[in-house]
């Protein structure tokens, strides 16, 4: 993930956001250069993104107010938030596993181990 420092501009108070501090990796001194919650407008939408690093994992939510975020704007958050070479994927977890807390969610992940990459598969078939 990028120095989130970079976005300071979008930067929104996490008291603002509405969500306790163990949704970005627990209680403490949270590290901002990873950290923080955002809204971005892109194209007249407002998009609220929140990413946080922790568990091994960076990890990205994008929502809108009234609808599902659409494959431009996750493309848009994944190169603001990700390095250029840094691959970052939605998942679609069983359905025992899926947790819904916000119906107009969507979220980015990437293992943060150099020695976890995400597999991809042969570049002809992307």
């Amino acid at each position: 993930m990028r120095d989130l420092h970079e976005l300071d501009q979008y930067r929104i108070d996490l008291d603002n956001a509405r969500l306790p501090n163990e949704c970005f990796g627990g209680v403490g001194e949270l590290d901002l250069s990873k950290n923080g919650a955002f809204v971005i407008q892109h194209h007249g939408i407002l998009l609220k993104v929140l990413a946080a690093c922790g568990k091994g994992w960076d990890h990205v939510s994008v929502s809108t107010p009234y609808r599902i975020p659409t494959w431009p704007e996750m493309d848009f958050i994944k190169r603001l938030f990700f390095e250029d070479d840094e691959v970052a994927m939605q998942l679609h977890v069983t359905p025992k596993d899926h947790i819904n807390n916000h119906p107009f969610v969507l979220h980015l992940w990437r293992p943060r181990s150099k020695l976890r990459s995400i597999p991809l598969p042969p570049k002809e078939l992307v």
